[in-house]
């Protein structure tokens, strides 16, 4: 049995369903607040739910209860509900996690974190590096997820394919290896079990690394019109960081410095080692200006 922690999220929605389709027994936690619609697509796949919340100890004694595995997707980052954050989520609540997988005696955890930045410290990066360290005497594996294109190559921040507006984050030259989180869940779904991924921290990314502008000219190349750019300078990102109070903020204005420094992981060795190929931003530009209403 895996206990998936997250399994209304983006990411690990997507692992409950590979996971199930690989015929593993999954058990979902999933709050009374989850959403309903993703609690029946969740039962539709066989998926056990399992209701509890990292904030609440007793909950995750009872959810690791018979489990053999663990697989933590949660972050605050994407999917708030009230009283979640950086502190009581990513921190105290992760924390809380790997103390019950400990005291159910479960050996496999395998925990999503992300790049760790050098020269700069915020509270989401100090939350994750603490519960890698915690797994360590497990059975761990860290999948460190690059800059996920469905995130990052949308709308919701500032790339609008449907209007053919981009916002780039410093001078758009440095190459990021973007990844889709379809991948990513899919590789969490093979590592969970793959003998090659037992103690072991493991990057993934897309099978290439393209710069913001270079990924500007591929939406234009294949939507068959301009785009017009606006960019934010790395000093105006820089001072953003310093001066941001809140947790949150600074974790997304760290995430727009770190983006616009770039992000380049080889994926080769890790594609040939796991039988695993990423789609690429092509891919993903292809799709995505396929489901766009014309102008």
């Amino acid at each position: 049995m895996v206990l998936v922690v997250g399994a209304t999220g983006v990411l690990g929605f997507d692992v409950c369903r590979r996971l199930a389709a690989r015929g593993e027994k999954v058990r979902a936690l999933v709050r009374p607040t989850s959403s309903r619609e993703k609690i029946e697509w969740l039962r539709s796949f066989g998926v056990e739910l399992h209701q509890g919340d990292l904030k609440d100890p007793p909950s995750l004694a009872s959810a690791c209860r018979g489990a053999d595995a663990v697989i933590s997707t949660a972050s605050s980052t994407l999917s708030r509900q009230p009283g979640d954050s950086i502190a009581s989520v990513d921190a105290a609540g992760q924390m809380n996690l790997v103390d019950a997988a400990k005291a159910a005696k479960i050996n496999r955890f395998l925990f999503v974190s992300f790049p760790h930045p050098v020269n700069i410290s915020f509270d989401l990066d100090d939350a994750k590096r603490h519960v890698e360290d915690a797994i360590q005497p497990m059975n761990f594996t860290v999948v460190v997820p690059n800059y996920f294109m469905e995130v990052w190559l949308s709308p919701r921040l500032g790339f609008d394919y449907t209007n053919a507006t981009a916002r780039i984050y410093g001078t758009g030259a440095k190459p990021i290896s973007w990844v889709s989180f379809h991948d990513v869940a899919e590789f969490c779904a093979i590592a969970l079990r793959h003998p090659a991924a037992a103690h072991r921290t493991i990057e993934f990314g897309g099978p290439e690394a393209i710069c913001s502008l270079n990924v500007v000219a591929i939406f234009e190349k294949l939507g068959h019109r301009p785009f017009t750019v606006e960019h934010i300078s790395e000093p105006s990102l820089l001072a953003q960081f310093q001066q941001a109070t809140d947790p949150m903020q600074k974790a997304f204005a760290a995430f727009m410095l770190l983006n616009a420094r770039g992000s380049v992981m080889n994926m080769e060795p890790v594609m040939s080692e796991f039988v695993i190929r990423p789609i690429n931003v092509e891919q993903y530009a292809s799709d995505v200006l396929a489901n766009t209403p014309p102008a």
